[in-house]
């Protein structure tokens, strides 16, 4: 997304983070996801939240990790990792939308991330059922992480489509956009104006709405990021952070 504030505080987050990224954690792994722009952004997360909620539901135990390792672009060793450090954290194999609020609320904690985690909740969520399982989880994490530029774009693309209508009106890019704002809070340098959100907005359907009919479509998205070499740039920093 074309937020050239938003940016500028979440390459500074990456710059930092980046530089000490320790063994994978499957918590640690939401740290690289994508912050309201087209790249994933990072953020730092601490290591203990409360996981009482997830206690309440059925267990769950995935495929097996040969399935898994042929549907992502990660090693049965990664997987394995993966699931240690998912399974230690969740006993009951899922995660519900609950605990990723928790979780944005600690890399936010000056702002409100309930709806950003919301929306990206729900892109995790494939099957809209409510708790996102392991594979759900992976299947994501393969393609931020080391999908092509395809596969990043179109998954961005699916976090923005809120209704999933397969368009991206100017009302949902008004929604994200302020979920983003209210995640950041009162305290961004420099201080945004009251207005910021839907200039940003304009600018984003400058850029990617080709045919100007008001609505950005998936092909628009994609051809419009890979016109910008900022975005290209970065859908290119996480592909060794494992």
């Amino acid at each position: 997304m074309l937020l050239q504030d938003v940016w500028e505080c979440a390459r500074k987050i990456e710059k930092e983070v980046l530089s000490w990224v320790r063994p994978v954690h499957w918590k640690d792994t939401l740290q690289f996801l994508p912050l309201g722009t087209a790249t994933a952004k990072t953020v730092l997360m601490t290591d203990k939240i409360e996981d009482e909620l997830e206690m309440t539901t059925v267990c769950h135990r995935p495929e097996g990790l040969e399935q898994l390792e042929a549907q992502t672009n990660f090693t049965k060793r990664e997987l394995q990792v993966l699931y240690r450090g998912f399974k230690n954290e969740c006993p009951s194999g899922v995660v519900n939308e609950e605990t990723f609020k928790q979780i944005y609320a600690q890399f936010f904690p000056h702002g409100d991330a309930s709806m950003y985690a919301h929306y990206l909740f729900n892109a995790f969520d494939t099957a809209q059922n409510g708790s996102v399982k392991f594979e759900d989880f992976v299947m994501a994490l393969s393609i931020l992480l080391r999908g092509t530029v395809h596969e990043k774009l179109r998954w961005t693309f699916n976090l923005y489509d809120i209704n999933k209508d397969g368009y991206i009106n100017k009302e949902e890019m008004m929604d994200i956009v302020k979920a983003i704002y209210d995640m950041m809070g009162k305290y961004t340098y420099p201080v945004l104006k009251e207005d910021a959100p839907r200039q940003h907005v304009e600018v984003f359907f400058q850029k990617m709405d080709k045919n100007k009919d008001g609505v950005v479509t998936l092909d628009e998205f994609i051809e419009s990021c890979q016109e910008d070499d900022n975005i290209m740039r970065s859908l290119q920093l996480f592909e060794n952070v494992m």
